[in-house]
């Protein structure tokens, strides 16, 4: 399970890179019940998505010239340095070396070997999002890879884990207990991360999405869907049992 206590390795930070900032507020406003808040010109065009007055994600400008519309999952780091470090002797790449960003904190972006890409976020004033695994909020992730977990494991120190009759591993921080799963890594050809948010509906997200993966009961976890935005970023939906 996601949680806010932000420890190493755990995710803390998603942000949504898109060529129309303006319009893809509109859509996350429509199907996920987001606000969109600009944070000014100082800021590059980046703002907060906020739901019930609580930051969950963030959007900015594509910020590569080749880059295409996508989320990026952030994972603590008390060092991003280190971490970009590690994922080089990993042999991973670093795409933007760790930068300041203001008083806030400092971040990396990153790319594993398979090239599923990703960063880091070494916390200063400010921690990671407000909320997790609840309405509105990131509550799961994927990775989508042809290899195992053997390089975030090398980066971060993950515990993975495996259960019967379940594809691929499923990932938790370092040192922490079976309830502190918070994502998992899915065979395909590709490589990419998929964030989940929590909804209340997950058929209605779908009527109002380009649909990747239509709405269906997985027995013990919840309805989800697999959508796409206007843009072609890639995001699920899921109403978990416990939610």
């Amino acid at each position: 399970m996601l949680t806010t206590d932000f420890v190493p390795g755990a995710p803390n930070w998603i942000d949504l890179g898109s060529p129309d900032v303006v319009a893809s507020a509109e859509f996350y406003g429509r199907v996920l019940g987001w606000t969109h808040v600009p944070l000014g010109p100082e800021a590059g065009g980046y703002g907060f998505f906020r739901h019930e007055e609580r930051t969950v994600a963030a959007v900015g400008p594509l910020s590569e010239p080749a880059a295409r519309s996508a989320w990026t999952i952030y994972f603590a780091a008390p060092d991003a340095d280190a971490t970009a470090r590690a994922t080089a002797q990993a042999g991973g790449e670093v795409r933007l070396e760790p930068f300041d960003v203001f008083t806030s904190g400092r971040m990396a972006q990153l790319t594993d070997p398979q090239g599923a890409e990703f960063a880091v976020w070494q916390a200063g004033d400010l921690l990671g999002v407000d909320a997790v695994s609840s309405e509105g909020a990131l509550t799961w992730i994927e990775l989508h890879s042809p290899d195992d977990a053997s390089f975030y494991r090398a980066v971060f120190s993950w515990d993975a884990v495996t259960f019967p009759g379940a594809p691929g591993e499923f990932v938790r921080p370092a040192g922490t207990g079976e309830g502190r799963l918070f994502g998992a890594v899915v065979p395909d050809q590709d490589a990419y991360w998929l964030p989940y948010f929590e909804v209340a509906d997950p058929d209605h997200a779908a009527g109002a999405s380009e649909v990747l993966v239509e709405p269906y009961d997985l027995d013990g976890v919840g309805r989800i869907a697999v959508l796409v935005d206007p843009f072609g970023a890639r995001f699920g939906v899921m109403r978990s049992v416990t939610s």
